[in-house]
């Protein structure tokens, strides 16, 4: 009986030191090699990049003042929000404060779509902390789209230069519109932004989408640039994170605005088209999409980790918020696992993105398929956080 007394004790003692280590902390050898994403399931992998990427840039290393990383640090405020982990905020605001004076002067001239994107961390830290300095650098914003160029229809110019004049990207879409509704929403100006932000995306899509679901990557209303068809004004091909944006920003717009909103059924019909053709094109052997997204039987054609986050989020959330049919939840649930396959910890104990393309101008089907193939890229890691917060433990 005492013999009997001291296993149970024993196996107590160890089952208690088990449960007190962290759970997502592999044995020091399974950091040796890099291992694939999906044999660790249980893994956190939002904090795990997160973490990994603070480890590699400081605030004032990570970059300057850009879409590609506002991109990545909204994804880092999406996991603060369920983790709570002050650290992730506090990077945050200190990536913020270099560029927003404690006057809440900001040295920024938003000429650009592009440029507008990480004005939502203005929003967020104005939520977080309550300082006037974010809400006055976000006004800046705001009042510069008084003035910024438009078409014929209102749709606001890629950029406010003569090589973007009277162009609409697909891109851009997301450069502002998410911003636009948040800022409503967190400073009562919600008659205007709800307004402007669904007749954005619908004057965009309007020009944009093509009878097969998917939008081509822009369109110059002058039809003079390089790449615009002489009759249609748009761009050659589909590029796939082009796409990607609009699909994001569509479902952060339909979130925001009214039921009642007057564009609501027009862009609920532009979405769930987008939905059909995503579907039709998604990679069968990866769950994947491709980098030029209608043309995945060509060789040199490739599976691009950045849209594909992008669209399994899109998905996933549209059909969490009933704007799509239930049955897209198994085409995002595909697509979460092959963004997944792409996901690895090196011998470091850091993780790594692959295959995700650099930032990328409007071109032809050789340039798209020639961009490189980064690792890590900001573009990928935003887009892989806001998908993994959206679809953890699919």
């Amino acid at each position: 009986m005492k013999r009997l007394r001291a296993a149970l004790a024993a196996v107590a003692l160890t089952t208690a030191t088990l449960a007190a280590l962290p759970a997502a902390v592999p044995p020091p050898a399974a950091a040796a090699v890099p291992t694939p994403a999906r044999a660790r399931a249980a893994t956190d992998w939002s904090t795990a990049v997160v973490d990994s990427t603070m480890a590699r840039y400081t605030p004032a290393t990570i970059g300057g003042w850009s879409y590609p990383v506002g991109l990545y640090l909204y994804g880092q405020y999406l996991t603060y929000r369920r983790t709570h982990d002050a650290r992730y905020l506090t990077y945050i605001k200190n990536y913020v404060d270099r560029f927003v004076k404690s006057d809440g002067s900001i040295d920024q001239s938003f000429n650009s779509l592009d440029s507008m994107q990480a004005g939502r961390l203005l929003v967020i830290l104005h939520h977080e902390t309550g300082q006037d300095r974010y809400r006055k650098a976000a006004k800046k914003i705001r009042d510069r789209l008084n003035t910024y160029p438009r078409t014929s229809d209102g749709g606001f110019w890629h950029a406010d230069t003569s090589s973007r004049a009277h162009q609409l990207w697909s891109d851009g879409v997301y450069m502002v519109n998410p911003f636009l509704v948040e800022y409503g929403k967190e400073f009562g100006d919600s008659a205007y932004t709800d307004d402007e932000a669904a007749k954005q995306l619908y004057v965009y899509g309007s020009h944009l989408q093509v009878a097969n679901g998917l939008l081509k990557h822009a369109y110059d209303e002058s039809k003079t640039a390089s790449w615009a068809d002489p009759q249609t004004g748009l761009a050659p091909e589909h590029w796939c994170r082009a796409v990607g944006w609009y699909a994001m920003a569509i479902v952060n717009v339909l979130d925001a605005i009214p039921a009642n909103q007057a564009r609501r059924p027009q862009l609920l019909t532009i979405f769930r088209k987008l939905a059909a053709g995503l579907e039709k094109y998604q990679d069968p052997a990866t769950g994947r999409w491709f980098q030029v997204m209608d043309k995945g039987d060509r060789s040199d054609d490739w599976t691009e980790t950045s849209c594909s986050s992008m669209f399994t989020y899109a998905l996933s959330r549209g059909v969490q918020q009933g704007y799509l049919d239930p049955h897209y939840a198994a085409v995002a649930h595909r697509g979460y696992q092959g963004v997944l396959a792409k996901l690895s910890v090196g011998s470091d104990g850091r993780t790594d993105l692959a295959d995700i393309s650099i930032g990328t101008n409007v071109g032809d089907y050789a340039y798209y398929i020639a961009r490189d193939r980064a690792t890590n890229d900001f573009h990928g890691l935003g887009a892989f956080l806001i998908m993994n917060e959206q679809l953890r433990g699919d």
